[in-house]
């Protein structure tokens, strides 16, 4: 027997009926390796939310097709138990065959509430495990210690010291794995037996990534000044501000914890302190967490990161995850390189970064339909953001959301706009993720799946114009239950005072679901002369400025549940010489070009050696779009300017970000 998902694809035969009707209540189809597997043996997926956007999806794309005779295996999923496939239409109960999988199948002997809350890329792990030994039946708790030691590695009862506790949670939160709530409450409860761990903060920084960090980094400058001195510490360390309790000191300089630090003030999670009397050239592991010269300092973060990027690039048949943590580091090293670097530098980073887009272009041809119907609990594509947000106003009758679109932000720039709104306002607690663009990555595209929750194939008369986003934004928020006087709109916004700017859109004693497009990093782009390095600079004076930080401010101030995110990145492209087609292309952008049939398309492709085919993905009939490879642009030959439309890892890995306030 092989993985779980075998268990599943057996009953997925090519040809065998051209309608199949699942019953997928815990969104097991729809993991990105099963969906993969699924789309090359030829069934397409769609699931069934709307019933009005299905019946447009279904009669245009597949109904269709089998009317004129041609071929098609497609799979309708519903998030339902088997019972309720009954519910679905007549003429589909007629036409597919029905089938019904769910995890209690799966893993029988485990307590069903526990594992439906796993992440399904945390299946693997288990499914292994039970095939080894086959578990007795588990109650509740027993299941949560099994997928404790077997998923995640750690056997809680054998966690005796600071050092075994350290380990742990550097590699869960380094790592940024993501343990479910009640799987923290489990290791909190059996760790709080143990007599030495009761005095720490474990009820925050086993399940926050954030506090984690702060914790270690307030304990940083205390294990310095012991090291530097050769003293104990005094007991009294009321001094240094300590907000998280004890223990005063950590074993920073232990074997297994010291590994990881390095990387941690390299990456950016925690912050190099000025320490001048400590000599830390005999002990390099701790130069990366003591300032000394700015040059200096950017000298050795560049090299570290470099060191890092060229070790985590993944490579095979890899998962989405490896990507969005590869472009965390990717982002981090892009803006130190474009914020001051030498040109040298900067040269070797776009030879680096032309072989990796390379084999990110690779990935997401044959991975990235497999991303569409993830679950929308961590968004992974921008049309789930919308829906990840309808879930916080469900879970209290009383919330707000707020979703601030900044319009053409990439990762890199974004890393470098987060260090100057921390110094504009230090309460502010920034929880960072990432997600996938739409392809082509154009705003009138992405930016319209963020605001109506769906990808483009369900907006096709507005796919080429962004007037329709206050009506999707509206659609999709009425639709979940809100009035029209709940939900609000703007775009245009980036300069000014806040409060006069929003003042006409936004009533925080009324308004439940604000969605906000600032486009100033938009217009710094295209008017942008001097290349990627001119526009960070330029971004940071924007920002510098205070309209984010204090956007951000006023909302949380009035009690939003605030969200930051963009619609894509941007590059910096080399012309590689423009397009002599007359009027075939409907859309004719510098990285990208729509055509209204893949014949007309494939007969330019042939004709440009640096451009590619991409297959129409999630978008409207009639819509194939040309993309210029690397980081080529169809303008002028050598012409340098910085654009989006393509399918880089500047251009399609996004900003997520939840904005909260540390307690005061």
């Amino acid at each position: 027997m092989g993985s779980w998902r075998d268990a599943i694809l057996k009953d997925f035969v090519p040809h065998v009926s051209k309608l199949t009707l699942v019953a997928d209540p815990d969104a097991l189809l729809t993991e990105e390796k099963l969906a993969l597997a699924l789309r090359n043996r030829g069934f397409d997926l769609i699931e069934f939310n709307d019933p009005v956007e299905f019946r447009y999806a279904y009669e245009s794309q597949y109904r269709s097709l089998w009317d004129r005779g041609e071929r098609t295996d497609l799979v309708v999923i519903l998030r339902v138990h088997g019972a309720e496939l009954e519910a679905l239409p007549y003429d589909l109960l007629q036409a597919g065959r029905k089938l019904a999988f769910d995890l209690g199948g799966l893993f029988p002997n485990l307590s069903y509430p526990v594992i439906e809350k796993l992440d399904r890329s945390f299946l693997d792990a288990l499914y292994d495990t039970q095939k080894k030994a086959i578990p007795d039946r588990m109650g509740d708790n027993t299941t949560k210690d099994f997928i404790l030691r077997h998923v995640f590695g750690i056997a809680a009862e054998l966690i005796n010291n600071q050092v075994d506790l350290l380990r742990v949670l550097l590699r869960v939160h380094y790592n940024r794995i993501r343990i479910p709530e009640l799987l923290s409450a489990r290791l909190l409860q059996v760790l709080m037996l143990h007599g030495d761990f009761q005095t720490w903060p474990l009820n925050e920084i086993i399940s926050d990534e954030e506090a984690f960090f702060a914790f270690l980094q307030e304990r940083w400058p205390v294990f310095l000044d012991r090291l530097g001195s050769g003293e104990q510490v005094s007991e009294d360390v009321s001094e240094y501000g300590l907000k998280y309790p004890c223990p005063d000191f950590l074993p920073f300089d232990h074997q297994d914890i010291r590994v990881y630090i390095d990387n941690l003030f390299v990456e950016g999670k925690l912050t190099p302190v000025r320490k001048p009397k400590i000599n830390f050239e005999s002990q390099s592991w701790l130069r990366s967490g003591i300032v000394k010269t700015e040059a200096a300092d950017d000298d050795i973060r560049l090299s570290r990161l470099l060191e890092i990027v060229e070790k985590a690039v993944p490579v095979g048949d890899t998962c989405f995850q490896d990507w969005l943590a590869f472009a965390a580091k990717w982002a981090e090293l892009g803006a130190l390189i474009h914020s001051g670097c030498l040109t040298c530098d900067r040269e070797s980073f776009q030879k680096i970064g032309a072989e990796i887009n390379q084999v990110f272009a690779g990935w997401l041809r044959s991975h990235y339909a497999s991303l569409m119907n993830l679950p929308p609990a961590n968004p992974v594509m921008l049309h789930h953001v919308p829906r990840r947000l309808a879930r916080d106003l469900e879970d209290a009758a009383d919330s707000k959301v707020a979703l601030i679109v900044v319009d053409g932000l990439s990762l890199d720039q974004w890393v470098s706009i987060r260090q100057i709104m921390h110094e504009q306002d230090r309460s502010l607690v920034m929880r960072e993720s990432a997600a996938f663009a739409w392809i082509p990555t154009l705003t009138s595209i992405s930016r319209q799946s963020i605001f109506s929750g769906k990808p483009p194939l369900y907006f096709p008369t507005s796919i080429s114009t962004t007037n329709s986003e206050a009506n999707l934004w509206r659609q999709f928020w009425e639709g979940i239950g809100l009035s029209r006087l709940d939900i609000a709109y703007q775009r245009g916004l980036g300069d000014g005072d806040v409060r006069t700017a929003i003042e006409a859109t936004l009533n925080p004693g009324k308004t439940r679901a604000v969605g906000l497009v600032i486009d100033k990093v938009d217009k710094i782009m295209h008017g942008m002369q001097l290349g990627v390095a001119g526009m960070h600079n330029q971004i940071n004076q924007w920002c510098h400025k205070g309209f984010l930080t204090d956007l951000v401010g006023y909302l949380l101030d009035n009690h939003y549940q605030v969200w930051l995110t963009s619609d894509h990145g941007n590059i910096e492209c080399q012309g590689k010489g423009r397009l002599s087609e007359g009027v075939i292309a409907e859309t004719r952008g510098e990285r990208v070009r729509i055509y209204p049939t893949s014949e007309l398309r494939d007969s330019v492709a042939m004709t440009v050696p640096f451009a590619r085919e991409w297959q129409p993905i999630g978008l409207p009939p009639g819509f194939f779009p040309l993309m210029a490879e690397e980081s080529y642009a169809f303008v002028k030959e050598g012409e340098i300017i910085v654009g989006h439309g393509g399918v880089s890892i500047e251009e399609v890995i996004v900003p997520l970000v939840k904005f909260e306030r540390k307690a005061r």
